[in-house]
């Protein structure tokens, strides 16, 4: 096989893609570069077509650098002793090199040892679809010895960028209604570069690719017309509450463990998070069911329903989105939190042992359109829970109230995602 035709090809391609299109600085991308001052293992992961290629790329393009992409057909069958062909072909096409990406790394079995040796003199950045990518072999093999990152779809602050929307500190109302329009474009577009570039009907092919390849072939799955019923179920009940148990007999599926295995491959595929409810007993935390949410609102609505049809668990799915992207960076942790009587709070964020911030999610626009349950729910669970910051996020309603003796602040979404700050 000849590595340098595929090798000079997949790089080419990348320098194509920064000629030709719109490429925007990531919000991750300075991080990145910090880790890259010194030799060492960054790992970029994330779910598949969410940019990953491009990103490595950018890191590395001032600097020689050997690059391949083992998602490549025609690599299909490699074994692990051919990789040290690879690293010759890097070095007679480039000469002496600082840098080596290994694209879609978790393809090639066996190849940490590998990694492992090419860190002692060269900066190695490794992407992956699944997240599972740190904690098997790379964790064993490379204790300490790496960092990671994990990219999302683009944010809704990134697809301003690409839309050349200025972010600043005050709007005019005309700036509002242009925010506004945007978003409603970005929970029906979603994040996907392909789909931005080429239109919605990527995106069933990026989440078939999902489902194909990161899910079923990675984890041998046999139950091949099961296994996606289950996977276009969570997607559409995205918000919601499930158990294994009723998932289990909504689908036919014979076992909850087969359930919980096949919901826990799609989270390594970052095709959704589950979210747990938050309860002071360990116990009845694991067992109470969860919530579920999609990776990407463009996703959510070519599966599932329209922006017009559920604005509200729409809106919650961005916040849930938003929340585990700061979560990654700020070491922080997110539950939901319901009593039993039914009280319910979308949000509950706990660092450490003390719960900092209650969120409610709900599609108002003015203080009429708001039901009296969210109060409700948020000042119960204000008492309960011990804590005093109480947020609201609105679609375009905004004021600070004193409810029971209690300030509640009511955020529009836009205002909310565009703060890219830790809610803590």
């Amino acid at each position: 096989m000849d590595f340098k035709e595929i090798i000079k090809e997949q790089k080419q391609e990348l320098k194509d893609i920064e000629k030709s299109e719109k490429i925007i600085d990531r919000e991750k991308f300075n991080i990145a570069k910090k880790y890259l001052k010194y030799p060492n293992i960054l790992a970029i992961l994330g779910v598949r077509r969410c940019g990953k290629s491009i990103f490595s790329y950018l890191l590395s393009k001032d600097y020689k650098t050997g690059y391949i992409n083992f998602d490549d057909e025609r690599l299909i069958g490699l074994k692990t002793e051919d990789l040290n062909k690879i690293l010759e072909s890097f070095y007679q096409l480039y000469g002496d090199i600082e840098y080596i990406i290994l694209d879609e790394i978790q393809n090639i079995t066996g190849w940490e040892l590998f990694a492992n040796r090419l860190r002692r003199t060269k900066k190695v950045i490794l992407t992956g679809s699944n997240s599972k990518l740190l904690s098997g072999e790379l964790s064993t093999h490379l204790t300490g010895r790496y960092i990671d990152i994990t990219l999302f779809p683009f944010s809704f602050r990134e697809f301003l960028k690409l839309k050349s929307f200025e972010t600043k500190e005050t709007y005019t109302t005309k700036e509002k209604a242009e925010i506004l329009n945007l978003l409603k474009e970005y929970l029906q577009t979603g994040g996907f570069p392909e789909t931005i570039k080429f239109g919605k009907a990527m995106t069933l092919k990026i989440y078939d690719n999902i489902i194909t390849k990161d899910v079923i072939t990675r984890h041998k799955v046999n139950k091949i017309d099961e296994i996606k019923k289950l996977s276009k179920y969570l997607i559409s009940n995205s918000a919601k509450e499930f158990s294994y148990n009723k998932l289990s007999k909504i689908l036919d599926i014979k076992h909850n463990s087969t359930t919980s295995n096949w919901i826990n491959h799609f989270e390594e595929a970052f095709l959704i998070f589950v979210l747990e409810k938050f309860d002071f007993k360990l116990k009845q935390q694991f067992l109470a069911p969860k919530k579920v949410y999609c990776i990407d609102p463009g996703l959510l609505s070519a599966i599932s329903f329209k922006f017009s049809e559920d604005k509200g668990r729409i809106i919650e799915n961005e916040v849930a989105l938003d929340l585990f992207r700061k979560k990654i960076d700020n070491f922080f942790e997110i539950y939901y939190w319901k009593d039993y009587f039914n009280n319910e709070v979308d949000f509950v964020i706990k660092k450490g042992k003390t719960i900092k911030q209650l969120i409610q999610v709900c599609y108002i626009e003015t203080k009429e359109d708001l039901p009296e349950r969210e109060t409700n729910s948020l000042l119960k669970a204000s008492e309960k829970l011990k804590c005093k910051n109480l947020l609201i996020i609105t679609w375009n309603y905004q004021n600070e109230e004193i409810i029971n003796g209690k300030k509640i602040k009511f955020v529009p979404l836009w205002k909310w995602l565009l703060l890219n700050n830790s809610p803590i």
